[in-house]
Parts: structure tokens; sequence; C-alpha cells
């Protein structure tokens, strides 16, 4: 943990939820399970975000918001911090979930295409 002393903290957990979409529950669940690691600590303890903690928590609100699940999200959080020699585990990991949410987009289009045919049957009712 990084004590930060002297310097206001750049974004507090508060201001960190609101521009990441999650709640401060979920940041600190996020930090607990090692999805979030080296959050900096005003002298009071209080969660101190930079702006790159800021850039990772995008990442992992893209990664949850098509359906990444956490335990990948653990592993994908590992492999970024082992360093450079993980960069291709890294894209394998992304091309599978990339291949999965291709799939759900399909699907999705499968379904609103059978939605547009009932609108286009009750128009056709109502002519």
């Amino acid at each position: 943990m990084t004590v930060l002393t002297g310097s206001p903290p750049r974004h507090g957990i508060g201001e960190a939820a609101r521009r990441s979409g999650f709640s401060m529950d979920t940041l600190r669940y996020y930090e607990k399970i090692g999805l979030l690691v080296d959050i900096a600590r005003t002298s009071t303890g209080q969660r101190c975000f930079s702006d790159a903690d800021l850039g990772w928590l995008r990442m992992l609100r893209c990664l949850r918001d098509t359906g990444m699940p956490v335990a990948e999200m653990q592993r994908f959080t590992q492999l970024c911090r082992a360093g450079d020699h993980t960069v291709p585990e890294r894209v394998a990991l992304l091309e599978r979930h990339n291949a999965r949410v291709e799939e759900h987009l399909r699907d999705l289009r499968e379904k609103q295409a059978g939605i547009a045919a009932k609108i286009a049957h009750y128009r056709g009712l109502s002519a």
C-alpha cells in the first residue's frame, strides 16, 4: 500500500465510483479480490485513485459489461501485472472473450429480427 503524505488525493473513492460506474462497495471488493492493486492511501487511510487507476477501471468496466466472469478478470489482471512476457496469453484470453461477445451479439441480432417481424405483423393488422 502506498501512503500519500502532503498531497491531496487525486480521486477519492466516490469520484472513482462516479467515473467508473462501479459502486464504492464494488471498488472495495475489487481491491479485496485483486482486480485493483496498489491503490494509494492518504495518511488517514482513504483510497486515492490515480488517472492510471481510472484507466484500469475503464478496462474492468468494459470486461464486466461484456460478460467476462470475475475469475477471468482476475486472471487477466494477474497476467497484466506479471509483465510483457504474458502478452500472448492476454491476447488469447481477450480473443476467447471477444468470440463469446460476438456470439452473444449474433444471438441478440436474431432475436431482434424476431421482434422486428412481430412489429411488422402487428402493423399489418392495423393497416
